[in-house]
């Protein structure tokens, strides 16, 4: 049988700790050349209403040592920025998030679950840059500025305050309402363990802050790079693509800054053509060399600190279905030990066979 795994499973079987830990076992796979991940595919279509478009989001990709391959599909009514929303807005007709995830066993090429993505896909982006402030940053960082309030920020906040012991974090959002609702909840949530302030300018989560996280919806800088200092680690979420060329969260004083700049997938900057990386590049701001994929720092094939001069950048720039995979096998096995009666007939999702297979053919998809 095929399961269902829903978005409350996956929030009862996995802990950000183990997200974490899955992301370093997929990008380590990754680097070593096991793991497997095509860059992201994307596009956007007509849609009857001028004002909106369709937009579609796809991934594959499998980490053979967790024994799963996966396809991550994701179709979206948006709409695109305009002058007076300098944001990309998702809003489908009806309240739900059409993305579905298959994972297949890499043993026998069966579809083992369907998987909800809409929990995991934030755990993961957060998880992902917990993952590399753990690798990067000093252990006695004390400051963390964060930008945004939405849900990646939320999952970013409780991953980086996983992998190190925060003071202080510090807010900011250009929305008043939706700045206080997250400090609240975070205040709730980590109690004493961590001291949430609530920033009115968005040079206050930079100013002295040990790592800065940006984890946005915004298409333009969200803080002034001038005001970087030595030392800091940079973390942004928001990157272009071919239907999106000009959206980057940091500006050119950043890049001009960073000693270091840490990417997911190079080849994703390429295919995915991230202007807000090329073109700092092909001006000579930055330089290859010290460009750096994650996963070659936790192969141990590349070291890179923050703390020292200059700052380190690290732009997480491509969602990749390795960090479905890894996370999809913890969450299936718990949901199969546990007991589900969401199951559908495998003998469903595929065509039989089997007398072609007994005439001794075997034909391709």
């Amino acid at each position: 049988m095929t399961i269902i795994i829903t978005d409350d499973d996956i929030e009862r079987h996995l802990s950000m700790r183990e997200c974490i830990d899955a992301m370093g076992t997929a990008f380590a796979d990754f680097s070593k050349g096991d793991a497997v991940n095509l860059p992201r595919a994307r596009y956007q279509a007509r849609h009857r209403d001028p004002k909106q478009r369709y937009f579609a989001n796809v991934h594959v990709g499998a980490v053979p040592s967790v024994g799963l391959a996966c396809v991550r599909a994701g179709s979206q009514i948006i709409t695109p920025p305009t002058p007076e929303n300098n944001r990309r807005i998702y809003e489908n007709p009806r309240p739900f998030n059409w993305v579905v995830v298959i994972l297949f066993d890499t043993e026998t090429a069966e579809p083992l679950a369907l998987m909800h993505e809409y929990y995991l896909s934030g755990m993961r982006v957060g998880a992902t840059s917990g993952l590399c402030v753990d690798q990067v940053a000093p252990k006695d960082v004390k400051t963390l500025g964060l930008f945004g309030t939405g849900k990646q920020a939320g999952s970013a906040f409780d991953a980086i305050n996983t992998v190190r012991d925060f003071e202080r974090v510090i807010v900011y959002s250009p929305n008043p309402e939706h700045r206080e609702m997250f400090v609240t909840e975070k205040r709730k949530q980590w109690g004493d363990k961590v001291e949430v302030i609530m920033a009115d300018t968005p040079d206050a989560p930079v100013k002295g802050a040990d790592v800065i996280c940006c984890c946005t919806t915004a298409m333009e800088p969200v803080f002034d790079g001038n005001l970087l200092e030595d030392g800091q680690l940079v973390v942004s979420i928001a990157n272009s693509d071919s239907t999106n060329k000009k959206r980057t969260e940091v500006d050119e004083a950043t890049y001009a800054k960073a000693t270091n700049i840490i990417v997911n997938d190079w080849e994703s900057v390429i295919d995915n053509d991230q202007t807000e990386l090329l073109e700092p590049l092909d001006a000579g701001t930055i330089k290859r060399e010290s460009i750096v994929e994650l996963g070659d720092i936790i192969a141990g094939k590349e070291t890179v600190k923050s703390g020292g001069e200059g700052i380190v950048y690290y732009k997480n720039n491509s969602g990749l279905a390795i960090q479905f995979a890894a996370t999809g096998r913890i969450v299936y096995d718990r949901v199969m030990a546990e007991g589900t009666n969401k199951q559908i007939p495998t003998e469903w999702l595929g065509t039989d066979l089997g007398a072609l297979y007994e005439a001794g053919f075997r034909p391709s998809p």
